[in-house]
């Protein structure tokens, strides 16, 4: 049996030590053997297929394990993440992720997939939609946008976070997430987005 482990970062600030002792720690207290390391670093937003991701579910075979610090590394979206989950089921490839503490693998997998899955999603999307905002968000300080409150008194509670509203709706945030982040109603966001002119997803 093969131990495979993907560690993906998005910046080159992110290190990946952490994330490997954590690994080595579970694969030795399970008595898997000895654990091979693929890294990467590149942006999510990169399709799995043409990630390494791809070639490690290539090289696995039935019975090999695919071991993963958490899922939302796996890929950009919960989509993403379900199509590996399922070339790994298809493929009878036993996958962990120790973020979940998921162990998905022998005859039950599609089950425990089914079941589980459903109680990660909105955690995993709160990860997802808090990764792209905060890569938009960065993308606009180095294009020189200025960030922050803007100047003079705000009138609503929302205005000192216009910027990480505007970023979470760009980013695929609804409007009902987005109103219960900053403890206010659908109702008074929407008329806070019409106030101040801001045009958001038809999503609620």
């Amino acid at each position: 049996m093969k131990n495979v482990s993907y560690l993906r970062v998005s910046t080159d600030a992110q290190d990946t030590e952490k994330n490997k002792h954590a690994v080595l720690a579970f694969a030795n207290q399970k008595d898997f053997g000895k654990v091979e390391f693929v890294e990467e670093k590149v942006s999510g937003k990169k399709p799995w297929r043409e990630r390494k991701i791809k070639g490690v579910l290539d090289s696995l075979e039935e019975g090999d394990r695919l071991i993963v610090p958490e899922l939302s590394r796996l890929g950009r979206s919960t989509l993403e993440v379900l199509e590996i989950l399922k070339e790994a089921k298809d493929k009878r490839v036993d996958v962990f992720a120790l973020k979940e503490g998921l162990a998905l693998n022998g005859d039950g997998m599609q089950a425990k997939i089914m079941t589980t899955m459903l109680a990660l999603f909105a955690e995993l999307e709160r990860d997802f939609i808090s990764q792209r905002t905060k890569e938009a968000l960065k993308a606009r300080k180095a294009a020189g946008v200025k960030l922050g409150r803007p100047k003079g008194p705000g009138k609503s509670k929302l205005d000192p976070h216009r910027e990480e509203i505007v970023a979470l709706l760009k980013n695929g945030a609804t409007k009902r997430f987005v109103a219960k982040r900053y403890d206010t109603t659908p109702v008074n966001l929407n008329n806070w987005l019409r106030k101040n002119g801001i045009e958001a997803s038809p999503r609620p």
